[in-house]
């Protein structure tokens, strides 16, 4: 496990692991979220996930900005966080104490031994967000995760991952296909410049077992504050036409690509 820094400015405190931003948290305003994809993430639970309180079951934790967001928009949502890295919980727990009255337990697991102990059905929504060196880790893309993540959901719930990618999106299309494989039905949300492979970037995988409202979906883009758009499995097949899922069943896993350098974002 890497050595977590904490670097502030104001309010705002970015937790950084193995040279690369893993969460933005204002102490002081938990409804802030400075990442993008963290923005997607609550973009898609407000207009998919219904209203009142979630079952919120999040693999991997880092600074748990996503978790204290539904701590104050869901008020009463109990959450389970998979976070392996026990160091790294005790740091953020040091550094960014969590409000009182909040229902976040963190258990010091990783996801496929935290994900294989929950109970069926248990989960209305789940978010994968979870890397190590900077990369998703193969056992994370694959059409059995996908399906024992289909296991936990709860009738009309909502699977969504931050998935990394280059341009040309030949990683994060295979996990949709497996993701689709397992659970039915998938789109990706996020900025236009990586949906068009501009950049490398961020890219929210929205699952779930019953037809997605796509509709709703990009009306609740229309208004984002970011210029955010919406990706459906067909657009994601024009893209990577024949994309195939990742599976452990026949050992063709791969990690996603890496990062490049901090600062340098952008497609030259």
């Amino acid at each position: 496990m890497g050595t977590a820094e904490f670097e502030r400015d104001g309010s705002l405190v970015t937790v950084v692991l193995d040279g690369q931003p893993q969460s933005a948290v204002d102490v002081d305003d938990p409804t802030r979220l400075d990442f993008e994809y963290v923005q997607h993430f609550a973009l898609a639970i407000d207009a998919l996930a219904g209203d009142g309180p979630l079952r919120v079951t999040h693999i991997g934790g880092a600074g748990l900005t996503l978790a204290r967001w539904l701590n104050h928009a869901r008020d009463g949502s109990p959450q389970i966080v998979l976070e392996p890295d026990a160091v790294l919980t005790d740091a953020v727990r040091r550094e960014l104490p969590l409000p009182r009255g909040h229902r976040i337990r963190v258990r010091p697991v990783d996801g496929l031994t935290g994900v294989a102990a929950l109970r069926d059905a248990s989960a209305d929504v789940i978010v994968l967000d979870a890397y190590a060196a900077g990369q998703v880790p193969p056992e994370l893309g694959t059409v059995e995760w996908f399906g024992e993540l289909s296991r936990v959901l709860a009738p009309g719930g909502l699977v969504l991952a931050n998935v990394a990618d280059e341009p040309g999106m030949a990683y994060a299309a295979r996990v949709a296909a497996g993701a689709r494989e397992a659970l039915g039905h998938v789109a990706f949300l996020g900025l236009h410049e990586v949906l068009k492979g501009k950049r490398f970037g961020n890219l929210v995988l929205v699952a779930t077992a019953h037809p997605l409202d796509l509709y709703t979906l990009r009306r609740a883009t229309a208004s984002a504050s970011l210029p955010t758009g919406v990706m459906g499995w067909d657009e994601i097949l024009r893209r990577r036409p024949g994309a195939t899922p990742f599976s452990e069943a026949t050992g063709d896993t791969a990690p996603s690509p890496p990062p490049p350098a901090r600062g340098a974002w952008r497609r030259r």
